[in-house]
């Protein structure tokens, strides 16, 4: 949600060139208020993404520029920028409403589990309602409206007891912002943001894995795992995925079923094998080449980088 607000965004673009004076960032800013935007600064100071000092020369002027965590949050705001200038009708610029719109829409589905619902299989808001109990009725139509007015989620035809509603590809896609950012937090805001847990794994995996393939001259089971830190014994959370003469078939959520292949590791050693194509930290065993393909193909998937062959 920071990346929604356009004075943000405004700030973090200019600052990507180079150090500027909080005047010229006022500008490019839109003109916003002297307050609003010494409020916007203070809050990015805080988090130690940009840096403001006073100019020698001239005393009363302020001047910022951004940290090596403002760094890497600018390369975030490039995975958000290239999912939304992949939307389904037009490109969404950053700083507009309408991508604010979006990616409200997009990080209230997932912290409500409404995402992790409809990932698993189309489901009316009825549904909805009978499996997240956190939400109201109401909160959860608003919301389902939200995604479904930024293409997030389409209706699809039912058999007349509630039209259920299916996540859309552009949405799948908007996993690798979401993974990039929740990377950021962990890095550089632990305190401020919550962990990665259990269902924010299985969302993310059943959101792309379907997606992967074909994977050719391939056939088994693998389990992909993250490992969540729970007391002195770390708990499991991913996908069992089955794939057959290069088709992948089932993506379910049981870790307890015997697989042929692995891919196990820390939240961390995930992130970087699917965001950077790093995979040497996760424990790969069994049928190696079935579970390196499976993450190797996330990462080509959401970060658009060429797959190699096996």
């Amino acid at each position: 949600m920071l990346l929604a607000n356009p004075i943000v965004v405004a700030v973090l673009q200019a600052l990507s060139e180079g150090s500027k004076p909080q005047s010229e960032l006022r500008q490019v800013a839109g003109s916003p208020a002297q307050t609003t935007l010494r409020a916007q600064l203070r809050g990015l100071e805080e988090i130690h993404t940009v840096e403001g000092r006073r100019q020698n020369s001239f005393p009363g002027v302020r001047e910022y520029e951004l940290t090596a965590t403002g760094r890497e949050l600018v390369a975030v705001l490039s995975v958000l920028e290239r999912w939304l200038a992949a939307a389904p009708e037009d490109p969404l610029p950053l700083g507009s409403t309408a991508a604010k719109a979006a990616i409200k829409a997009l990080a209230e589905g997932w912290s409500t589990r409404m995402l992790r619902a409809l990932a698993a299989g189309p489901l009316s808001l009825t549904e909805l309602d009978r499996v997240i109990a956190t939400l109201s009725y109401p909160s959860l139509e608003r919301r389902l409206t939200a995604m479904r007015l930024v293409s997030l989620v389409e209706a699809r035809s039912g058999d007349g007891r509630g039209t259920p509603y299916t996540v859309t590809q552009w949405l799948r896609a908007g996993v690798a912002p979401v993974m990039a950012a929740a990377r950021w937090e962990r890095r550089h805001i632990p305190n401020r943001t919550a962990p990665i847990g259990q269902l924010d794994v299985e969302t993310a995996f059943l959101l792309t894995v379907p997606e992967l393939g074909p994977f050719e001259g391939l056939s088994g089971s693998s389990r992909l795992a993250v490992e969540i830190p729970n007391g002195s014994k770390p708990r499991l959370a991913g996908v069992v995925v089955e794939v057959e003469e290069g088709t992948l078939g089932a993506c379910i959520t049981n870790m307890e079923r015997p697989t042929d292949a692995w891919a196990l590791g820390s939240a961390a050693a995930w992130l970087s094998a699917v965001i950077e194509g790093n995979t040497g930290d996760l424990d790969i065993g069994g049928d190696s080449r079935l579970a390196q393909a499976l993450a190797d193909a996330l990462h080509a998937s959401l970060f658009q980088v060429q797959l190699q062959s096996y």
